[in-house]
């Protein structure tokens, strides 16, 4: 057969080149001396295609197909078989064929020092090389020489990463159409491998290393592994899916994420809920302050204006309007008081006035910025756990992902914020003995002895000095003491806790940045009870039942289980009522992050940065002699010197009788 085969090639060629020679200029001759010559050519309209195996070039032999032309009663079908035979074949070893030159090439490149140039990260680069060299370094996002639905689903994703706070240049898409070799379309599924590697990073741990915002801000940050990116995205049918996930799965961010397509909606302005947008601008009128208690006819216009619930022609200044007021000014970044004043007035209305803090960050900005964030946090937060927001000085305890219950706390003054952690709660403390942190000993009490030998006295606090120098100062329990009656302990780096305060007049303003960084909590005593509610269900503590442990002597109430406790900096969130609200960027993170994204750092933001290591907890050493004091008293000059805020009631705890429980061979109170 392939002795016939060639032998028509060979007539045809002859018949060929007497054509070609017939007509080429230069080389024809006159007609008259040239014979006619008859050439016979063999009828070759039933041979099949001609193949590499015609030249020798295969290494076993074809497996020929019977001629079914040679009976004419089967002649009709080869009309269209030819066509169809001479097109099927074709196609699969060519696509084959340039699949595995990229493969090819890919491999060349991984295993070579093509990688270093394309993808940046160690990590990745190793993510990279495992994950190709698994399947034989066949492409995951070229088929048949050219982009395949995998890579064009993923392309339209990152085309939209906006969307969840990122930024779609981040993720360049290299150009496919034009890569025509294989060295080209290998190198474009490497470069898209590495834009996808990106966001699958960015979209799990922030365009901004949280090293770069603060040194009081830590977390267990953990970037995906790129072999499994990349695996899952190969294995998972829905490939925008498989990319979103990365994303941070809290309801917080879902809610950021909406506002965030509200606000771009709008040009960067809030959106009112429905019902806001039904109530007509009614103007406020100017006039003399307005404040709780008062009657006014400018209220009813204030009840209108701002939409507050009940009966919209009262002229009383009652606590909802103070509310209403209070959140709007809020908002607008206006100073918080909840009366209505001259410039309170203009910003209801809509007229040029002055803002709190300077000029407002951008909306947008500052959406983005708190989704980032949110980045750093832990996937699950735990069930059950606690999550404060430190602008909104508020605590929340949620359980089964609902609100389980909500108190308000003071947080730490700007010069010593309190710091963005997730650590767990492992027990309480009934009576804590306030142990002062380094920082505090070597920058403010050091220097008010100095001043003052008998400061620390007046106080009842006790300075104790070991023999290599190390200087103790702490505050035992009583009415006094800086921690109130009860701690709530979760270990962190920074040595905050939260905890009870003698200074209870604090929780009436609505700006309360006072502590030097622990977070201290409105209601202690029913808090202690809803932790205890989900940790120790059977023993039915109470609020009562707590109080009843005030004395002298520290109690403690460890956990079974431990509870989850986020520090989290949220001025923009999502309210228990469903508004979107935003706050003051007390400690400046928001424009921090944003100066970053918007700077030359921010090519660089991702990357951590060293910074100089905490030393809350280093221990402070003067010349062994020097301090040894050991006395307790009462006072209150030198704490409001020390905590700020003035004079404070002290509260008349009284000591009551308490149970006492053996426990696993420990001794614990109840």
């Amino acid at each position: 057969m392939k002795s016939a085969v060639f032998n028509v090639l060979l007539a045809s060629t002859a018949l060929g080149l007497v054509l070609v020679l017939g007509n080429y200029p230069g080389m024809a001759q006159e007609k008259t001396d040239l014979p006619q010559i008859s050439v016979p050519v063999p009828d070759d309209s039933n041979l099949p295609p001609l193949t590499a195996q015609n030249f020798g070039g295969a290494s076993e032999p074809a497996k020929a197909e019977p001629q079914k032309s040679a009976e004419p009663a089967k002649a009709e079908p080869a009309k269209t078989e030819p066509v169809k035979a001479a097109s099927e074949p074709a196609a699969a070893p060519v696509s084959a064929t340039a699949d595995s030159a990229v493969a090819d090439q890919l491999k060349q490149m991984i295993t070579g020092k093509q990688l270093d140039r394309i993808v940046s990260r160690k990590a990745e680069r190793e993510g990279v090389e495992q994950f190709y060299k698994t399947r034989d370094y066949a492409p995951l996002w070229v088929s048949n020489s050219e982009i395949d639905e995998r890579a064009k689903a993923a392309i339209a994703y990152l085309g939209q990463a906006d969307t969840v706070g990122l930024d779609p240049a981040d993720y360049p898409v290299p150009n496919f159409k034009s890569a025509v070799t294989a060295e080209a379309l290998a190198e474009a599924e490497l470069k898209f491998t590495a834009s996808v590697l990106t966001y699958a990073r960015q979209a799990q741990t922030g365009r901004i290393s949280f090293t770069r915002v603060s040194g009081d801000i830590s977390f267990n940050v953990v970037a995906p592994e790129p072999a499994k990116v990349l695996a899952k995205l190969a294995d998972d049918k829905d490939t925008a899916k498989a990319l979103d996930s990365y994303n941070p799965p809290q309801d917080e961010f879902k809610a950021l994420r909406d506002e965030l397509a509200l606000l771009r909606k709008n040009g960067g302005v809030q959106a009112k809920p429905e019902d806001e947008k039904k109530v007509d601008l009614v103007k406020v009128p100017e006039g003399k302050i307005l404040r709780p208690g008062m009657k006014d006819a400018r209220v009813i216009a204030l009840r209108k204006r701002l939409d507050v619930k009940g009966d919209k022609e009262n002229p009383l200044y009652d606590a909802a309007v103070r509310d209403a007021v209070k959140t709007f000014q809020t908002e607008a970044d206006l100073h918080v008081d909840g009366n209505l004043g001259s410039n309170t007035v203009k910003a209801i209305n809509g007229e040029k006035h002055e803002a709190a803090s300077g000029p407002k960050a951008d909306s947008v900005d500052t959406v983005i910025v708190n989704m980032d964030r949110w980045r750093w946090y832990p996937r699950d937060l735990g069930n059950p756990h606690v999550l404060v927001n430190i602008p909104d000085y508020t605590l929340t305890l949620s359980n089964d992902d609902k609100v389980y219950w909500h108190t308000k706390i003071v947080v730490g003054k700007p010069g010593k914020p309190t710091p963005l952690i997730s650590a767990e709660m492992k027990f309480i403390t009934v009576n804590p003995t306030w142990n002062v942190p380094p920082s505090i000993i070597e920058n403010e009490y050091l220097p008010a002895l100095q001043q003052d030998p008998q400061a620390l006295d007046r106080i009842g606090l006790k300075v104790k000095q070991d023999a290599d120098g190390t200087v103790h100062i702490s505050q035992p329990p009583g009415a006094g003491n800086a921690l109130g009656r009860i701690r709530f302990n979760f270990p962190n780096k920074f040595l905050v806790y939260q905890h009870d305060t003698p200074d209870k007049y604090l929780f009436a303003k609505n700006e309360r940045a006072y502590s030097h960084g622990c977070m201290r909590v409105q209601d202690p005593f029913v808090y202690g009870e809803k932790l205890l509610s989900l940790v120790l269900p059977n023993e039915h503590y109470t609020p009562a039942r707590l109080e009843k442990m005030i004395g002298s002597n520290e109690i403690n109430i460890n956990f079974p289980k431990n509870i989850w406790v986020h520090l989290t900096y949220q001025t923009a969130f999502l309210d228990q009522d469903g508004k979107f609200q935003f706050r003051k960027d007390v400690y400046g993170r928001d424009a921090k992050m944003i100066q970053i994204l918007k700077g030359s750092e921010r090519k660089v933001a991702d990357i951590a940065i060293e910074r100089p290591p905490n030393t809350s907890s280093k221990p402070v050493r003067m010349a062994p002699g020097t301090y040894g004091g050991n006395s307790y008293s009462s006072g209150g000059n030198f704490f409001d010197f020390i905590f700020g805020g003035g004079p404070h009631p002290t509260p008349a705890y009284r000591p009551r009788t308490r149970e006492r429980v053996g426990t696993n061979g420990r001794t614990t109170y109840r």
